[in-house]
């Protein structure tokens, strides 16, 4: 889905052994972005697969053979094909120009190719520039504009993506990545994916046994209002994994009510809270702002120091209210540190 602006206008050990098994046994990629064909009984296995046929919330999507080229319209798609092994033909410009984070440059890097193929996504998905691709299909698992895109995409390949519209906020990444992982004849790869994140979060829970049980809220600060995010129905991404448990609030909020008032502050309360500004001054309020909030500083959360900011800045905030395939492991390297001191107060 598309990311908050950090990203688009929008343990060490851990993440080194989670990322080798994320990229081991994928077939490696060709200049032009298609996956090679690894040889074997695999990829017979692979071919033998197909047609492969899935529905979606607008009809179905039939893939005749296995795909070669594919094309994404969402950054956390583009981190599915590359946590499979893939590299695009072409993908959304979701840094905008801008630096790319650690983790994709990682497995970028690692896939030997310089830099990814991009369009402008600034007015929305750019058709004529994926239909000049000629791709083979399309990853849409991780987009809120599928409703406007679906009809404008499907005469160029098939469309990979969700079941039902309200599933553009509400699936696991896990369950992302096996879609598309099916339609791409990858479903050992993406089990493979999942296996190594599973263990690179169970190190880390292993390693913090003070987690299980506790509460969290995680909650950004938009330009019109806090978002509560951790609501019921959304991905835990890693913080259930961890150990962690929604507190009994989520379930008042869902993706189209999520914002909590300067005046209602107390739905923050948790015994860890998780805030981020990715906004900047353009913010509703700066972290300054809301730390002096009589309400904010009266929570037992906030008194216990159990409260931490996630930085924006390394996209470390966008990664964690927008969990992916690709990024699993770094979060857990990044964000068990600031877990740690908040649950010891610290």
């Amino acid at each position: 889905m598309n990311r908050l602006p950090v990203r688009r206008s929008a343990a060490r050990t851990l993440l080194a052994a989670a990322c080798a098994v994320l990229l081991a046994g994928c077939g490696g990629t060709d200049d032009k972005g298609g996956e090679k064909p690894s040889g074997g009984a695999s990829t017979g296995a692979a071919e033998a697969a197909f047609p492969v046929t899935l529905p979606n919330a607008w009809g179905k999507t039939e893939v005749e053979k296995k795909p070669l080229k594919v094309a994404t319209v969402s950054d956390g798609d583009t981190d599915i094909a590359l946590a499979l092994g893939l590299v695009p033909v072409i993908t959304p410009d979701a840094e905008d120009g801008g630096p790319v984070p650690e983790y994709k440059q990682r497995a970028i890097t690692k896939l030997g190719v310089g830099k990814l193929k991009t369009y402008d996504d600034t007015d929305g998905t750019d058709y004529e520039a994926i239909a000049a691709e000629q791709p083979d299909v399309i990853l849409g698992m991780n987009t809120w504009s599928m409703e406007t895109d679906y009809a404008k995409l499907a005469p160029i390949a098939p469309v990979v993506t969700f079941t039902d519209k309200a599933h553009s906020d509400t699936l696991t990444w896990q369950e992302r990545l096996k879609t598309a992982a099916k339609a791409l004849g990858m479903t050992a790869e993406a089990e493979k994916v999942i296996a190594a994140n599973e263990k690179a979060t169970a190190d880390a829970a292993a390693a913090h046994p003070e987690f299980k049980g506790k509460t969290y809220t995680y909650a950004v600060v938009h330009p019109e209002q806090i978002t509560f995010m951790s609501y019921a129905d959304q991905d835990p991404g890693v913080f259930e994994q961890l150990g962690f448990e929604k507190t009994a609030k989520a379930k008042s909020y869902k993706a189209d009510k999520n914002a909590v008032s300067l005046e209602n502050l107390d739905e923050l309360e948790a015994d860890v809270l998780l805030m981020t500004y990715p906004f900047g001054d353009n913010g509703l309020l700066s972290a300054k702002e809301l730390e002096t909030n009589k309400l904010f500083q009266s929570l037992k959360v906030v008194k216990g120091k159990h409260y931490a900011v996630i930085p924006s800045e390394n996209t470390l905030s966008s990664a964690v209210a927008y969990p992916d395939a690709l990024s699993a492991p770094w979060v857990v390297e990044k964000l068990t540190p600031i877990l740690a001191s908040a649950v010891a107060g610290k």
